[in-house]
């Protein structure tokens, strides 16, 4: 007679390897998370060549063992909040971050808007196309240099404190904005631009480090000239047989416990090769070589 699997004999989702990080103390997730930027039209702009296969997408994520998604009303502008819900609600496990702050004009144009009225209307809006009375993790898009900060960051602390918002986190921000927040509201995540070949926040990821402040680096698998057909990182995949994205992606895992990365794709080829990275364990060989890789 064999033997019986049961339910908890499967193996673990592939992004579980990623380890876990908890935001602002009581909000675990998979430090592998998933960036909604690329589900809507070409320029981040409107509805996506085939919204079935976007939707797709999204749940084959949570397969893999996603629950950490970050998506921003900026994106289509809606079209991803909308795309979440449609493929996700309500989110059993999942935890979906999202960003106000920045409006769109067309395609690839991106304008900072913090007057303190339409980030509570941006906040507002999140919670119906999401379908949720509270937002987990809330994240400035930008500091809008025209309005006070404290002005910015005030409404927002405003509806954490009438429960429609978990978390708050930030943008594309310098250590000094970042302590500058700070004096204004406790911030749970930072999210800036940052990959194995653009490491110019490092500073602000050492805080964060300190601070025990997740971080999440956008774009993180852009890998640029260093992965050209003779380029340093080429040879790394030669050697190790393992893709630049995964390269990119475990190098981030490995780089710091607090680190977020959330790879983002229309491609579910794309997606189950990213989340593959999860796994990917760099010997100290490969380990240097990325490290020593000038950002």
């Amino acid at each position: 007679m064999g033997a019986m699997t049961s339910p908890t004999d499967a193996p673990a989702p592939v992004v579980h390897a990623s380890g876990t990080f908890t935001i602002g103390e009581d909000l675990p997730v998979h430090r592998l998370g998933f960036g909604a930027m690329r589900i809507t039209g070409p320029g981040i702009w409107g509805d996506p060549p085939d919204r079935d296969a976007a939707i797709a997408l999204l749940r084959r994520a949570v397969e893999l063992g996603v629950d950490f998604i970050d998506t921003a009303d900026s994106y289509g502008p809606f079209v991803s909040e909308d795309l979440i819900r449609e493929a996700l609600h309500p989110y059993d496990g999942i935890v979906v971050a999202t960003k106000g702050g920045l409006t769109r004009q067309g395609p690839d144009h991106w304008a900072p808007v913090g007057h303190p009225y339409y980030l509570r209307q941006c906040v507002e809006m999140s919670l119906r196309r999401l379908g949720v009375d509270r937002i987990d993790l809330y994240q400035l898009h930008r500091i809008d240099a025209n309005v006070p900060l404290a002005d910015q960051l005030g409404v927002l602390v405003d509806m954490q404190r009438e429960g429609k918002i978990r978390h708050l986190g930030l943008s594309q921000v310098s250590v000094a904005e970042l302590d500058a927040a700070r004096e204004h509201m406790d911030v749970m995540t930072v999210q800036n631009l940052y990959n194995l070949g653009d490491r110019h926040s490092e500073d602000v990821l050492a805080t964060c480090e300190r601070d025990g402040i997740g971080f999440i680096p956008w774009f993180p698998v852009a890998a640029g000239p260093l992965a050209r057909p003779d380029g340093p990182l080429a040879a790394l995949v030669a050697r190790t047989g393992v893709p630049a994205a995964q390269l990119s992606l475990a190098w981030l895992l490995a780089r710091s416990p607090v680190m977020l990365p959330i790879p983002g794709t229309s491609s579910v080829a794309h997606l189950e090769q990213n989340c593959a990275a999860a796994a990917v364990v760099l010997d100290d060989e490969t380990s240097e070589a990325l490290d020593a890789l000038a950002g």
